[in-house]
Parts: structure tokens; C-alpha cells; sequence
């Protein structure tokens, strides 16, 4: 249904609990954020019942969870129903994938020289000492040419390390977002609603947030 040329998002009228796992990751992977905020939820006590089970050096136990979500980010992304088992055991597969590679990687680092895991809180440069890369995940804004930059460079430095955990959708979305361009105008690119459009984008920066505050 559209109302004045904006497809109407519907997904708030729907009752996830009755949906299967493998149905609510076909929804997620059609860019029904409804659908993928429900299946995390869902999955976040399987993610810290794994957790547990593990020890990472130089972290605590909930940058172990947090690492275990994006083992469930990655899982929704790239599930195909017609080439593996139920979703559930695909994700604990992601999960524990996640978490072995976090803890190699972790191992790797406190022997290395060079720690090339980037900070949250660190200023962004000598010039702009109060502004960090925290502060420009959490603003609304596009229209700085650092920030852009930088989030770019940030992007560039997961999908690098090989951390797929987004959608192509909030691919698409963030590419036009860095561009700078509106949330009306990539909504009428894509073809989605500004709505859907706020929300990959929000989306993206929960995931660069978890990822490179790991």
C-alpha cells in the first residue's frame, strides 16, 4: 500500500511470535528491521549461553557476547534455507565460528607490536580533540566531510577483516548515506520508505558501534 508515494511499512502490525526462525530471516533479508531487531532479541540468551563457555584474553565477558552478535548478524545475512539446516543450528554454528575467530584474533594481537583495533573514544584528530568517533556514530548528521570520511575508512577497515555482517540493503543505504545524500532521496533510489531508510541506518551504526568498540 502506498500513501502519497511512499510505500507504507506495515511490519509494526505483525505478531513475530507467530512466525518461524527461517520466516522471520527471509523478512529480515527482504529489509524488514522489525523482523531482525526481534530474531537478536530472541537469540541473545543462546549468544551468552555460548559465551560462557569461552575465554578471550584481555576481554570481559560481554565483549564475548558482543562478539557473539555479530556471529547472529552474520548468520541472518547469509542463511539459505535451501542449503542448510534450521536456522537455529546455523546460527550456534555463527555464533561459536564468531567467537573461536575473535579469540585467535585476540590471541594474535597480545603477541603482536601493533594493536590495530580501533577506539571509540579517541579523538578524532589533534585539530578536534573533543570529537570521537562515538559521537559521529550517534549523530543524525551527514553533512560533515571528516565524519564521512571517516566512517568510510571505518567501513573499509570491517569489510577488510572480513566482518560481513551487513545487509545489502545497509550497504546500499550507507553507501548513499556517505555520499551525503537525504533520507527522502535514498528512499526514492532504493525504492523503500524514509522510514525503512532511518532504520538500516541506524542499523549500520549499531553494527560499526559493536564491531569496532569489540
Amino acid at each position: 500500500m502506498k500513501m502519497n508515494g511512499i510505500k507504507r511499512d506495515n511490519c509494526m502490525e505483525k505478531n513475530y511470535e507467530e512466525f518461524t526462525d527461517e520466516e522471520l530471516v527471509n523478512l529480515a533479508q527482504e529489509g524488514e528491521a522489525n523482523a531482525e531487531e526481534f530474531l537478536i532479541r530472541k537469540y541473545k540468551d543462546v549468544v551468552r549461553s555460548k559465551a560462557h563457555l569461552y575465554f578471550m584474553v584481555g576481554a570481559d565477558s560481554e565483549d564475548i557476547v558482543q562478539e557473539g552478535m555479530i556471529g547472529i548478524f552474520k548468520a541472518i545475512r547469509s542463511y539459505n534455507k535451501g542449503r542448510q539446516a534450521s536456522f537455529h543450528t546455523f546460527a550456534e554454528l555463527c555464533i561459536n565460528r564468531q567467537i573461536i575467530t575473535a579469540i585467535k584474533r585476540a590471541t594474535r594481537l597480545k603477541h603482536s607490536p601493533l594493536n590495530t583495533s580501533v577506539s571509540l573514544s579517541k579523538p578524532l584528530s589533534d585539530t578536534e580533540p573533543d570529537t570521537t568517533l562515538e559521537e559521529i556514530l550517534s549523530s543524525n548528521s551527514n553533512t560533515d566531510p571528516e565524519a564521512l570520511f571517516l566512517l568510510k575508512e571505518d567501513m573499509g577497515y570491517i569489510e577488510g577483516n572480513g566482518a560481513e555482517i551487513f545487509s545489502d540493503l545497509e550497504l546500499s543505504v550507507w553507501n548513499e548515506y556517505l555520499k551525503g545524500k537525504s533520507y527522502h532521496k535514498i528512499a526514492e533510489i532504493t525504492g523503500k520508505s524514509p522510514k525503512a531508510i532511518d532504520n538500516a541506518i541506524q542499523r549500520t551504526k549499531r553494527k560499526l558501534e559493536l564491531y569496532l568498540g569489540r
